[in-house]
């Protein structure tokens, strides 16, 4: 067998080992809750908040597909949804227990806790989440977990090999996703007892994918286009419109849900989740226009989306009336940042890191500033209402965050590339990720094109 041939065989027969090992994991029966425990409307709404929450990441398939170029377009939205399969089997092995499993001195979960989920169906509810099955509080988190790495790709579209990605998906969930989680949602995890709030994902799923990115786009390099000066039009807008639909409306589950239960706080989430979205996408979009443009569709929508990375730390902290400011001042910061980076020697193909690395910092700040009592008695009064220390609380935490998932990215990426090469042949660039790394196109078939009153029928490209 060749080197390269057997370097292929490595996913399957990791996949084989776990099928195999799953085998021999014992059933117990479900926990028991003699019927005063479980609240059936907390069960129909999370259960309802983890499909939204699903829905999510063919979303970001969309929303960053529509915007690569049309060879690149089935490779991109592939390396994100491929992470619902890979991230929900090292949920079931090892996942779950690194994020949530008994605290290990506050830095990750015990591997052996949930083993193969071994003892979550019969075991009692999370402590956070007393209302609903400790199988649903996995599952909802698991979707979490899903999209985080799925956020990456859109900093190394049209470069990465799509086997060095799946690998990348595979570390980051255990090397990076499941700390920075047990860090900010355990009980024993030291940020959670250092007072940071983090409602639904600020640090562990924006800041950690943002930084990755970065590390990403520096350990890759600049694509050819990037180096040329040339300009990539986009593949499909109505992709990006469907996409940014899809997220804005799973966002819902992801925040509100993150109340863990049908109650006033989820409704509270659900709003702050909306109108911070819908301030951020027109501040982007008349931003855009003072500096000399015209109000676009990507503009909208790219900033709808910083809105909603935005809001995501705050959520369940913050009133209504302040996620105004929240999306207005996140996606000017985010549209500066990106700018900048357009012109820098930094290629991050579609600003992952200036919209869900700067987003989520912002939102963790703001958090920290306008965080209140009255909307989450189990929060904090931010600086806003006379409480400067939780300001520096999220600082901190925030600060923690970044060095460490951009680092440990950074380490992942260069690991990756000592293993095999990362990115692909010139030649592969050129001709487009989609053929080159799958045979597949965007468009199949012929079309018919129409040129000077003649109309031949051309291969799609």
């Amino acid at each position: 067998m060749s080197k390269s041939l057997a370097k292929q065989t490595i996913p399957f027969i990791l996949l084989l080992m776990a099928a195999i090992g799953s085998v021999f994991i014992p059933s117990m029966q479900n926990f028991d809750d003699g019927g005063k425990i479980y609240n059936g409307a907390d069960i129909a709404w999370i259960m309802t908040a983890t499909a939204l929450v699903f829905l999510m990441t063919p979303g970001l398939a969309f929303f960053y597909g529509g915007m690569v170029h049309r060879k690149n377009v089935l490779s991109t939205m592939i390396k994100s949804v491929v992470a619902a399969g890979i991230v929900t089997v090292l949920w079931v092995v090892v996942g779950f227990s690194l994020c949530f499993g008994d605290s290990v001195n506050g830095i990750i979960g015990n591997p052996l806790t949930f083993l193969f989920f071994k003892g979550v169906s019969s075991g009692a509810p999370w402590a956070g989440a007393p209302t609903i099955p400790l199988t649903l509080f996995s599952i909802f988190q698991l979707m979490f977990a899903i999209i985080t790495p799925g956020l990456v790709v859109g900093a190394v579209a049209g470069r990465i090999r799509f086997t060095s990605y799946i690998t990348f998906i595979a570390l980051f969930m255990l090397f990076v996703y499941a700390p920075l989680a047990h860090w900010s949602w355990h009980p024993g995890g030291f940020l959670f007892k250092m007072g940071a709030l983090d409602f639904a994902g600020g640090t562990v799923v924006h800041i950690s994918a943002g930084c990755a990115a970065l590390a990403g786009a520096l350990v890759l390099k600049r694509r050819r286009a990037h180096l040329e000066n040339t300009e990539v039009p986009p593949a499909n807008i109505p992709y990006v419109l469907i996409g940014t639909g899809l997220l804005w409306f799973g966002w819902f589950g992801f925040n509100a849900g993150s109340a863990l239960g049908a109650n006033s706080l989820a409704v509270s989430a659900f709003m702050t989740t909306n109108v911070a979205a819908g301030a951020a996408g027109l501040a982007w979009m008349f931003f855009d226009v003072i500096r000399g443009k015209k109000p676009s569709v990507l503009g909208f929508c790219i900033g709808a989306v910083v809105g909603l990375v935005a809001i995501t730390p705050g959520a369940g902290f913050v009133a209504i009336p302040q996620s105004i400011f929240i999306g207005f001042i996140a996606a000017i910061i985010s549209n500066i940042v990106a700018h900048k980076m357009t012109n820098s020697r930094i290629d991050d193909t579609l600003d992952v890191f200036a919209c869900h690395g700067v987003g989520g910092m912002v939102g963790m700040l703001l958090t920290g500033i306008f965080a209140t009592k009255t909307v989450n008695g189990a929060g904090a009064d931010g600086l806003f209402y006379g409480n400067p220390e939780f300001f520096f609380t999220q600082f901190k935490a925030m600060a923690v965050a970044v060095v460490y998932s951009f680092t440990v990215s950074f380490l992942i990426f260069k690991l990756i590339n000592l293993i095999q090469p990362i990115r692909v042949s010139t030649e592969e660039e050129e001709l487009g990720l989609d053929a080159s790394q799958h045979n597949e196109k965007y468009m199949q078939g012929t079309l018919l094109v129409t040129k000077d009153g003649i109309t031949t029928e051309e291969n799609a490209l």
